[in-house]
C-alpha cells in the first residue's frame, strides 16, 4: 500500500504527519530536526524506497530534502505561497494544520509549483555566491561610510577607493587629519573584506570546475564573466526541466507582468520573481550592449529610441536569457551569425536644427 507523508520543517523541530491510499492518518507527531530522527520516522512509519514526502519551501527544506534523497525517499519540495493559497483553514494557521495540508494535497495530487531541490554541487555554487555577494556588499559599505566622512567636512576626494593604493593615498592627505582614525578603520575593514572575496573566488574557480564545459559556453557570449555565468548555473541547475526558453524567463522574473480580463489587457512592470540577485548580473552584462561593438548593440539602439534607457536594460537581459537557455541546452558556443545582424561598420551623421546656447 502506497503511503504519504508531509512535514512542517523548523530549525529545532518537524511536525509530521502520515497517511495511506484511503487518507486514513497512520501517524502524527513531531521529532526533532536531524537525519537520525527522520531515519527512526520512516521506520516507524514503515516506508518503502521511493515514499513521497512533501515539505513546505523554506529556509531548512532544502537540507531536509538531501537527508531524504540519501534515505531513499522521493521529497516534494512545495512552493510555500501554494500552501497558504490552497489552505482550507486560511486564518487558522497551526504546525500540524500545515503537515495534514501538505500530506493529504500530495496524496490527491493538488500541488502544482514544485521548488528545484539542486544538487550538492549546485548548492555549493549558491552558497560561494551567496558569500561574495555578502563580502562585497561589506566593502562597499566601507567605501560609503568613508565618503561621507569626507562630505560631513566639505572634502571632494577624486578618487573610487577601488585599490589599496588609493586608501593610502586619501589617508596621506594633511586637511584629513582630524578624520584618519576613522579612515583607517573603514581602510581596515575594506582590506579584510578584499581579502575574503578574493578567497572566495579561488573556491569559486575550484567549484566551477565541475561545471567547466556550461562554463565556457556560457562565458562565449559577449557581457557575460565568470561571475554571471556561474550565477546562471547555480539559479537553474538543469537547464532541462525548463520546457522553453520563455518559462526560464519566468521563472528569472524579466518577463512583464500582465492583468487579462474581458476585454481589457494590461502590461505592468517585470514579475520580479525568482532569484533577484541573478537578475542584477543579468542587468550587469545587458549593459554591455550599449557598446558600439557589441552583438545585441543595434536591439538596444532601438529599444532606447522606444522606451528609455531602463527598459532597454530588461529587454536585453530578457534576450540574453533566451540566448543563454538555446546555448547551454545544444552545448553551442555563441554564434552572432544567429542573431538578426549584420557586421558592417559605419559612421551615423546626425541632422540637427536646433542645439543649445553657448554658455556665457
Amino acid at each position: 500500500m502506497r503511503k504519504y507523508i508531509g512535514l512542517d520543517v523548523h530549525s529545532k523541530k518537524i511536525v509530521y504527519v502520515a497517511m495511506d491510499e484511503q487518507g486514513q492518518v497512520i501517524g502524527k507527531g513531531q521529532i526533532e530536526t536531524s537525519e537520525a530522527a527522520l531515519k527512526k520516522l520512516l521506520r516507524q512509519v514503515r516506508c518503502r524506497k521511493g515514499t513521497q514526502v512533501g515539505l513546505e519551501s523554506g529556509q531548512q527544506a532544502f537540507l531536509v530534502a538531501r537527508w531524504l534523497v540519501g534515505l531513499g525517499m522521493e521529497p516534494k519540495v512545495i512552493h510555500a505561497q501554494e500552501v497558504r493559497a490552497k489552505a482550507r483553514r486560511k486564518r487558522q494557521k497551526s504546525d500540524s494544520r500545515d503537515a495534514y495540508e501538505i500530506c493529504d494535497g500530495l496524496r490527491r495530487g493538488i500541488w502544482e509549483a514544485f521548488v528545484y531541490v539542486p544538487t550538492q554541487k549546485v548548492q555549493r555554487l549558491r552558497q560561494l555566491l551567496s558569500r561574495r555577494r555578502h563580502f562585497v556588499k561589506v566593502s562597499t559599505m566601507q567605501v560609503n561610510a568613508a565618503k561621507f566622512l569626507l562630505r560631513s567636512v566639505g572634502v571632494k576626494f577624486a578618487g573610487q577607493l577601488a585599490s589599496e593604493q588609493a586608501w593610502q593615498k586619501l589617508l596621506a592627505q594633511k586637511e584629513l587629519r582630524p578624520l584618519r582614525e576613522h579612515l583607517q578603520m573603514h581602510a581596515e575593514m575594506w582590506r579584510l573584506a578584499r581579502q575574503h572575496i578574493d578567497r572566495l573566488e579561488r573556491q569559486l574557480e575550484e567549484a566551477t570546475e565541475d561545471f567547466k564545459q556550461q562554463m565556457e559556453i556560457l562565458t562565449s557570449m559577449p557581457g557575460v564573466g565568470k561571475i554571471t555565468a556561474a550565477g546562471f548555473i547555480a539559479a537553474v541547475g538543469d537547464v532541462r526541466r525548463f520546457e522553453h526558453a520563455g518559462k526560464l524567463a519566468s521563472y528569472l522574473g524579466v518577463v512583464p507582468s500582465s492583468y487579462d480580463s474581458g476585454e481589457r489587457v494590461r502590461h505592468g512592470r517585470i514579475t520580479r520573481s525568482g532569484p533577484d540577485w541573478l537578475r542584477a548580473l543579468l542587468c550587469e552584462a545587458a549593459h554591455h550592449a550599449g557598446r558600439l561593438n557589441h552583438p545585441l548593440n543595434p536591439y538596444w539602439r532601438r529599444l532606447m529610441v522606444r522606451h528609455g534607457y531602463r527598459r532597454a536594460v530588461i529587454a536585453i537581459a530578457h534576450r540574453m536569457v533566451r540566448i543563454l537557455y538555446k546555448m547551454w541546452l545544444r552545448g553551442e558556443r555563441f554564434d552572432v551569425g544567429k542573431l538578426n545582424v549584420v557586421y558592417e561598420p559605419g559612421t551615423l551623421q546626425r541632422q540637427y536644427i536646433y542645439r543649445l546656447r553657448e554658455a556665457v
